[in-house]
């Protein structure tokens, strides 16, 4: 007798090869198709191991990295520029206990500027973002959701990186959140590789 196959493992395999296949913003290159490079991979994280909602979070997750490399990218350029706080500040000090002047931070290199921060300034920064993040966390649908047993953004597909912040009414589209995703990426390349190049002596 030939052995019965093993049905639970077929049924499970035809559920995945039949789960509905989940878009994802792909990179854009010059002149052609857009091309979504590690697209198995995506495909396995939100149709396989997971589903529409991990690929909901993962690129929310994106966007978030994306948006902080930008700033960060911003911040180091702008001190390599000499565009600093002791130019524009009508104070001297960033601390005036610890004896720290905007002028001493804008002599050193970035990475060292952001290591003589005093630890009250390094608390103040995780507050602000820790505030944007509980923001995230317990809002939805235009509102704080009240009443939920679990925060919004931590249920499944929860966190999308949009927080409702659109001052400017700005129409947000598919080639605009494209925009913002490559430029994030660019981002994270660009950063990593200063602080890098500032860190790593030679």
């Amino acid at each position: 007798f030939a052995p019965a196959p093993n049905s639970a493992k077929s049924r499970s395999t035809t559920v995945r090869m039949s789960a509905e296949k989940v878009p994802c913003f792909p990179a854009t290159p010059l002149g052609g198709e857009p091309v979504f490079i590690g697209e198995n991979y995506w495909d396995k994280l939100t149709m396989e191991y997971g589903s529409a909602e991990t690929g909901t979070y993962l690129q929310a997750a994106e966007i978030k990295h994306g948006r902080s490399a930008m700033v960060a990218t911003t911040g180091f350029a702008f001190h390599k520029l000499g565009l600093t706080f002791d130019h524009i500040s009508p104070h001297e000090y960033l601390s005036v206990t610890q004896n720290i002047k905007f002028a001493d931070l804008a002599a050193m290199t970035p990475l060292d500027a952001m290591k003589a921060v005093p630890a009250e300034g390094l608390v103040q920064m995780f507050c602000a973002i820790a505030a944007i993040e509980i923001y995230e966390l317990t809002h939805g649908a235009g509102g704080i959701q009240t009443g939920e047993r679990v925060a919004p953004g931590l249920q499944a597909g929860g966190l999308t990186g949009d927080l409702g912040w659109n001052p400017l009414s700005v129409k947000v589209t598919d080639r605009r959140r494209l925009s913002e995703i490559q430029n994030g990426r660019a981002a994270m390349f660009a950063i990593c590789a200063w602080v890098a190049h500032d860190a790593i002596p030679g």
